[in-house]
C-alpha cells in the first residue's frame, strides 16, 4: 500500500469561509468513492491532493519547504454522501509566459488530471468549484454575448427576446445548393442559422463553395423581410492555424455583414485551446460553443471527469460568448426543469452553485443556447420554467417540421416568443397567427399532451 499522506494534504480544521475571504485558493467539491482494500476516505481523499499538486505516493528528496506551502489541501469530508473538497493553492497553476493570463488546460490537469486514474480511487467526478477573484480576473470571459445580437437585430438590448434560429437537417448530407436553399427558407421567418456541430469542409460541401451561397441567401431574405440575419458557421479543428484560416476566409465572403457571423467551436472535443484561439483571435465575432461529446463526463450516469455545472462555469470564465444548455427537460435531450440554475450561472453576476456561490466581478454573462427536440409548443413552458426568454434556441425538426415548411415554422416559433412575452395564452394567439395554429396542427401529439382542449378551442377536427 502506498504512502498515507493525510497528514501532509489534509487539514480538516481549515474552514470554507475563511478560505473564500482569504481569496487565495481556489476550491472544489468532489464526488468520490475510494475503492475497497485502500486507504480509508481521508487517507484517499489525501493522496488525491497529493496527486493533484505537489506529491506522490512515496516521500522523495527534492521536497523542500516551499513546496509544502502551495499543496492543495482537502479540507472537508463527508463519507456518507461521498463528498469531499480540496482547496488549491492559486500559485500552483501555470501562467502564460506571454501575458501572465491564467490557462483552463492547467486547471483542468491539476483538479481532474492524473487522479482520474489513480487505483485506490473507484471513481471521483467534480461537482463544483469556486474561483476567487484574483484567479478569476485572469481569464479572458465573455466579449460578446447575445446583447450583440440583438443591436444587429434592432431589439431592445435589456429585454430582446429569444433569438429564433434552427440547425439545417439533415446534419450532414446536403450539397452547397440545397444548404443555402433551407437557409434561406428558413430566414424568411427566423433569424439565426447555426452549423450542426459535424459540419465544416466536407467533400459533397466544400466551405469555399457554400460559404459565398450562404451569403446570397442571407442577403436575399434580408432584402425580401427588411430584418437582419445571422449565421453561426462551424470552424472546429485540430490546427489553430486551420480555425484561423477558416474563419479570416468566412469574414472576408460576409464583408460587410460580418457583424452577422457567429463562429461555432466544438469546445468540449477542441477543447480549451480551440476556445481560446477563436477568443483571442476573433474577439469581435460572437463565440458560439458548442458542447458535442459533453455527456460522457458529465451525464448524471457518468461517475468520473465533471458535470455540467462545472463545464458551465469552465465555458464562461474560457469566453464563450453561448454555449449549448440543454433543454431543462422541455425537448428531447437530457435534463430537468432544475438545470435553469446552469443558466442562471452562465448569465448571472452572482450565482449559487451547488456547493460554492460565485461572484463574477462583472465578467459578462455567457448566453444560453437552447436546441434538442423543441418547437413552439414547448417554448412557454421553457420560458416560465426559466423565468425570462432571453435566449438562442435552435429547432431543427421544430422548424423544418412544420406542415407549411421552414419559413412558417420559425414564425411560429417567433410567435410563440412574442405570446409569452405578451402574457397572451398562446392558443388565443394561435386563433390569430396561422403560422402558431399550424404548429398544434404539426406538432398534434405535443399539443394532445401540454394543451389538452386544443382541439375545440382552435376548431380542429382531424
Amino acid at each position: 500500500m502506498a504512502l498515507d499522506q493525510s497528514n501532509r494534504y489534509a487539514d480538516l480544521t481549515l474552514k470554507e469561509e475563511e478560505l473564500i475571504k482569504g481569496g487565495n485558493h481556489v476550491l472544489c467539491a468532489y464526488l468520490m468513492k475510494p475503492k475497497a482494500g485502500y486507504f480509508d476516505y481521508i487517507g484517499t481523499a489525501a493522496h488525491f491532493a497529493a496527486e493533484s499538486s505537489t506529491g506522490t505516493n512515496v516521500e522523495v528528496c527534492t521536497t523542500d519547504d516551499f513546496t509544502k506551502g502551495v499543496d492543495a489541501l482537502v479540507y472537508e469530508i463527508d463519507e456518507a454522501k461521498e463528498l469531499m473538497k480540496i482547496a488549491y493553492p492559486i500559485e500552483l497553476f501555470d501562467r502564460n509566459m506571454k501575458d501572465g493570463r491564467a490557462m483552463m488546460v492547467s486547471f483542468l490537469t491539476l483538479t481532474i488530471g492524473n487522479n482520474q486514474g489513480m487505483g485506490d480511487v473507484e471513481y471521483a467526478k467534480m461537482l463544483d468549484f469556486y474561483a476567487p477573484p484574483r484567479y478569476l480576473r485572469l481569464f479572458d470571459g465573455p466579449n460578446q454575448n447575445i446583447v450583440n445580437m440583438w443591436r444587429v437585430l434592432g431589439r431592445d438590448l435589456e429585454n430582446g427576446g429569444m433569438v429564433v434560429g434552427t440547425i439545417i437537417k439533415p446534419k450532414l448530407g446536403l450539397r452547397p445548393k440545397p444548404f443555402a436553399d433551407a437557409c434561406y427558407q428558413f430566414w424568411l421567418g427566423g433569424d439565426f442559422i447555426k452549423n450542426d456541430e459535424p459540419q465544416g469542409n466536407q467533400v459533397f460541401a466544400p466551405t469555399r463553395q457554400i460559404i459565398p451561397l450562404i451569403v446570397d441567401a442571407m442577403k436575399r431574405a434580408q432584402d425580401e423581410t427588411g430584418e437582419a440575419k445571422l449565421f453561426s458557421a462551424n470552424i472546429t479543428a485540430d490546427d489553430p492555424f486551420e480555425m484561423i484560416h477558416r474563419g479570416e476566409f468566412i469574414l472576408e465572403e460576409f464583408g460587410e455583414f460580418a457583424e452577422n457571423v457567429a463562429f461555432l467551436v466544438d469546445g468540449y472535443v477542441g477543447g480549451p485551446m480551440a476556445v481560446t484561439t477563436c477568443r483571442r483571435y476573433f474577439p469581435n465575432q460572437f463565440l458560439h460553443y458548442h458542447r458535442a461529446g459533453h455527456g460522457a463526463i458529465t451525464s448524471p450516469q457518468a461517475k468520473r471527469g465533471y458535470n455540467a455545472l462545472v463545464h458551465m462555469k469552465m465555458s464562461r470564465m474560457q469566453g464563450a460568448s453561448g454555449i449549448h444548455t440543454g433543454t431543462m427537460g422541455y425537448g428531447k435531450m437530457e435534463g430537468d426543469p432544475a438545470d435553469k440554475l446552469l443558466a442562471y450561472m452562465l448569465e448571472q453576476d452572482s450565482a449559487e452553485g451547488l456547493y460554492y456561490h460565485q461572484e463574477w466581478q462583472g465578467m459578462k454573462g455567457t448566453t444560453p443556447i437552447i436546441s434538442g427536440g423543441m418547437n413552439a409548443l414547448r417554448l412557454p413552458g421553457f420560458f416560465d420554467n426559466l423565468g425570462h426568454c432571453n435566449v438562442i434556441q435552435t429547432s431543427g425538426g421544430g422548424a423544418f417540421g412544420h406542415k407549411e415548411g421552414g419559413a412558417a415554422g420559425a414564425t411560429s416559433l417567433r410567435q410563440a416568443r412574442d405570446s409569452w412575452m405578451q402574457g397572451v395564452d398562446i392558443i388565443e394567439y394561435a386563433k390569430e397567427h396561422e403560422e402558431l395554429r399550424g404548429a398544434f396542427e404539426s406538432f398534434h401529439f405535443d399539443a394532445d399532451e401540454i394543451y389538452p382542449g386544443w382541439r375545440e378551442k382552435l376548431g380542429v377536427h382531424k
